[in-house]
């Protein structure tokens, strides 16, 4: 049998217009669109599932309550899970159903309980204040000096803008801030407000679009990576560092504050300001440190460590409360603190954790702050981020997201700049 040219290309353009079918889904949500509740209030989720065309078999589904994923409360089966807490915290459900082909699918769902009343598992240590004193008198005595490399703009609208890489020298024999610094020309002294952009998890090149826009807004405006390392290389370069030298930065030193891996990425923070507010241009009054996800944890840690620091964008926040198990509670990302064989906790894993951990620099930070959490989020859990916030002594804003996980958004970013820009009056 032969098929002619013009056959086969009429069914390679018939399946080529077929519909997609959509991947199978679970969709949870609560009896309130808010999904917020107070303590012992009971809450109702429904588990609705399907593949985009039809709904499956709700009598496959499974599923289980827990603390914000600590540990499981209850367990059942069907399209309905109800529970509640009889304390401040996240309600997370987690429902697996089964299709006709044998495949499984999981969603999530949560709710939170009195989140505004959820504090920090420990206190900061008696001597936190004089430890990170002690880090910024070190910084301090070490002049500033960098090189700046121009960085050509080709872009459409650019013209009036100016960049180069920037390495500053931070610590002696450590690691410099490394990033991508840009500003409007020519423009007068004393004139414009500082933002300071920061990286999530990973290794990376900084960012010269961010730089450049926040220097669109009117600002100096400065993009670090997380690393210290050189910006704008080959992907093989950092994908080298991030699987070698950095593959286990984030426990790195877990059991010592002096040596802990976050210490040096928050003293740069403190150099990279130094280095925004020693540019002429500089208005004398605001600094902004806005990031997500482990940069969320930058901005906490930058208002709380540093007094110039005016407004702060934490979006999603890692490393808040890294002692939640001392309270029977989950901890953030990097869950810095590991388990022993016998089920305890490492406990100079704890001390150490103390000093880096995001809830005690936020109790410090007088800033202006945005902050964002998701619900379901399994990576900076909400009772964790919750933890951070509640203690921020200054204006504030919580951006809830009920159905959302780990993740920053094109809404989130827009309303972080949207704040920003009221906070300098525009």
């Amino acid at each position: 049998m032969t098929i002619s040219r013009t056959a086969l290309l009429f069914a390679l353009l018939s399946l080529a217009i077929l519909p997609l079918t959509a991947a199978p889904v679970v969709t949870i949500t609560s009896d309130r669109p808010d999904a917020l509740y107070t303590e012992n209030e009971k809450i109702t989720f429904t588990i609705t599932t399907g593949d985009g065309t039809s709904e499956l078999d709700a009598s496959t589904i499974e599923w289980t309550l827990s603390l914000d994923g600590h540990k499981t409360l209850a367990s059942g089966k069907g399209a309905t899970a109800s529970g509640s807490l009889d304390r401040p915290g996240f309600l997370l459900v987690t429902a697996t159903c089964t299709a006709a082909d044998g495949s499984k699918m999981t969603g999530y769902g949560a709710a939170a309980v009195s989140p505004n009343a959820i504090a920090p598992s420990l206190p900061a240590p008696d001597d936190f204040d004089d430890f990170w004193a002690a880090q910024k008198k070190k910084i301090a005595a070490v002049p500033l000096t960098f090189t700046a490399t121009p960085h050509p703009l080709t872009g459409a609208g650019d013209a009036a803008l100016e960049a180069a890489d920037v390495s500053i020298v931070c610590e002696e024999n450590g690691p410099p801030v490394s990033g991508y610094f840009a500003k409007p020309k020519n423009a007068a002294a004393k004139s414009l407000p500082a933002v300071l952009w920061v990286h999530g998890a990973g290794v990376r090149s900084a960012s010269l679009p961010a730089a450049l826009g926040g220097a669109r807004d009117g600002f100096l405006s400065m993009d670090i990576n997380a690393h210290g390392i050189p910006n704008g290389k080959p992907e093989a370069f950092y994908k080298t560092l991030a699987e070698g030298e950095l593959k286990t930065y984030r426990f790195d030193g877990n059991t010592d504050r002096e040596k802990n891996y976050f210490r040096g990425m928050f003293v740069r923070l403190v150099r990279a300001i130094d280095f925004l507010t020693s540019q002429p241009e500089w208005d004398g009054k605001t600094v902004a440190v806005i990031g997500h996800s482990q940069g969320g944890l930058q901005a906490l840690v930058a208002g709380g460590l540093d007094e110039r620091v005016t407004f702060i964008g934490s979006g999603v926040p890692a490393g808040c409360d890294h002692t939640g198990m001392q309270v029977d509670r989950i901890a953030g990302w990097p869950k810095i603190v590991p388990r022993l064989t016998d089920g305890s906790y490492d406990p100079a894993a704890i001390e150490a954790s103390r000093y880096i951990d995001a809830v005690n620099f936020a109790a410090r930070c007088e800033a202006e702050a945005i902050v964002s959490v998701g619900f379901i989020d399994r990576t900076c859990p909400p009772t964790s981020v919750y933890a951070a916030y509640n203690v921020l002594p200054g204006k504030k804003t919580m951006l809830n997201y009920p159905a959302m996980g780990h993740a920053s958004t094109d809404e989130i970013r827009q309303k972080f700049r949207e704040a920003l820009l009221k906070h300098v009056g525009n």
